[in-house]
């Protein structure tokens, strides 16, 4: 379907000028499931993370990796044009070519508007089917994972705010999420200089510095 002959990649990897597409969908076809052949799921990307050694659950590189493929189209996979789109942009035709590339799949090496990019992806990515919010224990996994060589000081804190609070915050939205990563930011640890009237961050936010401002002042 794909074809057999070799196209000239766009950013070879280790000095490819080629790029095998047979071997590419081969690939794919490896981590797909008879239930949808166009598409690697959840299942089949723990396949993949067992090939490169990979613990999706910890490892911040496999997000990186489906970031870097743009798997945009639905949450938790990725479809054959993308994963055909992706592979041959980063010169990726088999398993070591992956492997090769895990050393530069690091958020330390993006700048501040591709690492708000991918903290946007990581949510989508994450969500479950339709569901337009995520359960804020899976959150508050996703902030420790992303955030945690980031030097956030308000990291901590907030995944512990959310640990403790109510059904009222049982369910987390894109807008929360990015909003903490702006807030967290340009925001002192202690939120003395938080405007509570008159900002325009979301009532979450406002909740959180409540708290710290209150029982959560021991975590300054």
């Amino acid at each position: 379907m794909w074809g057999s002959g070799k196209k000239k990649a766009k950013s070879g990897n280790g000095g490819k000028s080629t790029f095998d597409q047979a071997s590419c969908t081969n690939l794919f076809n490896k981590y797909t499931t008879e239930d949808d052949p166009f598409a690697i799921s959840m299942e089949g990307i723990a396949d993949l993370c067992d090939d490169l050694d990979l613990d999706p659950t910890v490892d911040i590189r496999v997000l990186v990796l489906f970031f870097k493929l743009g798997a945009n189209a639905k949450p938790g996979e990725i479809s054959q044009a993308e994963w055909n789109r992706g592979c041959e942009e980063l010169g990726l035709e088999k398993v070591e070519d992956f492997k090769k590339l895990l050393p530069s799949l690091d958020t330390g090496f993006m700048d501040h508007e591709d690492f708000r990019k991918f903290y946007k992806f990581v949510f989508q990515f994450s969500r479950e089917g339709t569901n337009k919010t995520i359960e804020k224990d899976m959150v508050v996994a996703l902030l420790q994972m992303v955030l945690c060589d980031r030097s956030n000081p308000h990291l901590n804190p907030f995944c512990e705010f959310l640990n403790r609070s109510g059904e009222e915050n049982e369910r987390i939205s894109l807008d929360a999420w990015q909003s903490f990563l702006a807030f967290s930011m340009e925001t002192d640890v202690g939120c003395e200089e938080y405007d509570m009237d008159g900002g325009a961050w979301p009532v979450l936010i406002d909740e959180y510095v409540t708290w710290k401002r209150g029982p959560g002042e021991k975590n300054k």
